[in-house]
């Protein structure tokens, strides 16, 4: 019985490095958007985009490893990409909106730089041989396409009849 809990303790997402780095870049953000004055409405809606794309960095991790179908996964995966891209360029937009302490998000930056190695790796770890086949063509595995005939459609099915 121990054992089995142990072996769902490892594989909880919850321990996975990737998800431990994003809950430290979503601190690092609220604590940043704490410096935010509440007066600057453009900062305190650029503070909300900051906010959501943070979380989305462990939300989708949750979800992917929740699922386990490799579409999902990469769905989740690009969802994550754009998220971790918006918080680098939300630099940009913090600057032009006059925020003070600009030297402190050099430090979102550089961990994003670290979960993108991090995530580099969780992807490489999908199981390819997981999966249905993505109609819309996009997150297919390697050698699997859109209009690729089923496996599944040859296992015969009789309803509920006995």
């Amino acid at each position: 019985m121990f054992d089995d809990e142990e072996e769902n303790e490892e594989r909880n997402y919850r321990n996975l490095p990737i998800f431990l780095k994003g809950q430290e870049i979503m601190d690092v953000v609220r604590h940043i958007g704490e410096l935010i004055p509440e007066d600057n409405e453009h900062l305190q809606y650029i503070k909300g985009f900051m906010f959501s794309d943070a979380a989305q960095l462990t939300v989708k991790i949750a979800g992917a490893e929740g699922g386990g179908l490799y579409d999902l996964k990469m769905e989740a995966a690009a969802i994550i990409r754009k998220a971790a891209r918006d918080l680098v360029v939300h630099s940009h937009s913090l600057k032009e909106f006059g925020f003070k302490e600009m030297e402190y998000y050099q430090i979102v930056r550089d961990l994003v730089e670290e979960y993108r190695l991090l995530f580099i790796d969780w992807v490489a770890g999908f199981d390819k041989w997981n999966y249905i086949i993505d109609r819309w063509g996009l997150f297919n595995p390697p050698g699997i396409g859109p209009f690729d005939k089923d496996p599944d459609d040859d296992i015969p099915f009789n309803g509920f009849e006995e």
